[in-house]
């Protein structure tokens, strides 16, 4: 009886059992897209289109115009139109481009790139449906043939983009412009809202030409700074210090090597003779053997032996940095600070075997760090620091708490480099990590896992650079400090020229003259004795403690 009762049981839970497509998980789970939120779900919704743009147009090697148009339409209801100037879609590709998710052309590669799980503008596509019931209608041109206009949305069940009312139109159209419908977002002008996700995008991809026109209808245009193209990463190869048991047998299952040593030599960097042979005699069966045919076991031993050899670093040659002159036309256009350092450490590997770069820098002065909205009593806008992460490009606004980049600045001691309050200090620090596997802490892509090697390369980076701005902002103190003594000064000679006039009965005006010359001559050679700010900016900050008065 208990038998058939479990039986039966068993019959109705297999019942309830249902295979779920990537798009019903996503649209379940918006949130690992970043989809969470009302200012950050906008914001990551452009983030999505302005990728994909960019992306496209330096794949066809066009210099990027961006155009985005957001128009409120109700509460917390808006229309976004995301148009720019690439290569087009065709008819086959549109579908999957905007309707269907992972299926991009990133994920299966090695590659430094902006986003690899493809779910971007598929993403957006699946919300505006999720949020309005409306699908997004898309415009696009190639150059061959009519352009033509469709409107796309997703079947979620089976993951697949339906396309209706497709047009032809008798137009010249170059590019693809995107109309989307989303409700419960909201726009702010914040330190996470789209306009500052822009004017970072545009910081860090000097080449690009962005023109935003927010719902308050105020346009602001951010404007290229350089026009070559940025050269395309080269796709690599994984190297074996980071490969695992997984992505041996995932691997071996797709490869035409009919060896397992010819499928290494193939598939992995570095990997030479002298490897095959060490590798050979650490393992339990013949490396001549069918690729397609290893085990689980045999792929554990593989992993144990490529521990025990001393292989060539990963090659970094695929990794393209934006460049310190680009970074600082960039920031001297868009921040216009006082002073600027910039530093491009050299290539390094994280975890055995994943080459990364980092790209510092340090604006001061200017319009350097953030409005804090409180006047000081001379007129100016008092300016908090504020801190530009960025992973291949791409502007990271959320999660900034538990970000490695968020961690390395705040692990240093600002005030060896005459920042004497960080918080309210007028500068930006911009870090670029670059890398061909970035990694995120989330499916989010917000935040750099605390991986030790990031971490100390962006300190050594802000350390170099700090010592730069250091030295500025000691010989910007000292100037500042002299000029109080001379005003001190020179506030004092009537006084005392008129009390030697008395005790020696000179003429008063030469006296003045005379005192004023010697004030000079003071300051002249306090000037010549300072012109070489020590190296040891510690030391340099301790010279510089006079205050107005001349006193230590």
């Amino acid at each position: 009886m208990d038998g058939a009762r479990e039986h039966a049981m068993a019959d109705e839970l297999a019942k309830e059992f249902k295979e779920h497509s990537v798009a019903e998980f996503f649209k379940k789970n918006k949130q690992m897209l970043g989809l969470v939120g009302k200012i950050r779900t906008l914001t990551t919704i452009i983030h999505e289109y302005v990728t994909n743009s960019l992306d496209a147009c330096e794949e066809a090697k066009i210099l990027p115009d961006i155009e985005i148009t957001l128009d409120e339409l109700g509460t917390e209801y808006y229309e976004l139109t995301v148009k720019d100037n690439g290569p087009g879609l065709t008819e086959k590709t549109v579908g999957k481009a905007f309707g269907q998710l992972l299926a991009g052309t990133k994920f299966h590669r090695m590659m430094q790139s902006r986003g690899q799980q493809g779910i971007g503008a598929a993403g957006c596509t699946m919300y505006s449906q999720m949020t309005t019931g409306k699908p997004v209608r898309v415009i696009t041109g190639s150059g061959k043939g009519k352009p033509f206009s469709v409107e796309v949305s997703i079947d979620p069940k089976a993951n697949q983009p339906k396309l209706t009312n497709f047009v032809e139109l008798n137009k010249d159209f170059k590019g693809v412009a995107v109309k989307a419908k989303f409700k419960g977002v909201k726009y702010v002008n914040s330190e996470q809202a789209p306009l500052e996700y822009l004017r970072r995008t545009a910081i860090a991809n000097p080449h690009l030409r962005i023109k935003f026109r927010s719902p308050t209808k105020e346009t602001t245009i951010f404007e290229r700074t350089n026009k070559t193209i940025p050269s395309k990463p080269i796709e690599m190869r994984p190297h074996p210090k980071g490969a695992t048991v997984d992505e041996i047998l995932t691997l071996s299952k797709s490869t035409d090597a009919r060896k397992i040593n010819s499928f290494l030599k193939n598939e992995f960097d570095r990997m030479g003779d002298k490897a095959i042979s060490g590798i050979s005699k650490k393992v339990s069966f013949d490396l001549n053997k069918d690729p397609k045919k290893l085990t689980w076991e045999e792929s554990e031993e593989i992993i144990k032996a490529f521990k025990t050899i001393a292989f060539i670093a990963p090659r970094t040659d695929g990794l393209k940095p934006i460049g310190e002159e680009r970074i600082s036309k960039s920031l001297k256009s868009i921040v216009e600070p006082e002073f600027l350092s910039v530093i491009t450490r050299k290539p390094s590997v994280y975890s055995g075997g994943f080459p990364f770069l980092v790209e510092v820098a340090i604006a001061y002065g200017g319009k350097a760090g953030r409005g804090m909205g409180v006047k000081d009593d001379e007129g100016v806008e008092q300016r908090k620091i504020e801190i530009m992460r960025f992973a291949n490009r791409v502007p990271l606004l959320f999660d900034g708490g538990g970000c490695a980049i968020t961690k390395a600045v705040q692990s240093i001691d600002w005030k060896r480099y005459g920042v004497r309050d960080m918080e309210r200090a007028p500068i930006t620090i911009f870090v670029n990590l670059i890398s061909v596997y970035v990694p995120y802490t989330s499916a989010g892509k917000q935040a750099v896992s605390e991986e030790p090697e990031i971490v100390e390369d962006i300190r050594l980076a802000l350390m170099d650079s700090g010592r730069r701005t250091g030295r500025y902002i000691v010989g910007k103190r000292r100037l500042q400090e002299k000029k109080m003594k001379k005003e001190t000064f020179l506030k004092y000679i009537p006084e005392i020229a008129m009390a030697l006039k008395k005790l020696t009965k000179e003429n008063e005006d030469m006296l003045k003259e005379k005192l004023e010359k010697l004030v000079i001559a003071k300051l002249k050679l306090e000037e010549k004795e300072e012109e070489d700010i020590p190296e040891d900016i510690e030391e340099a900050i301790k010279i510089t403690t006079i205050d107005a008065r001349g006193n230590k």
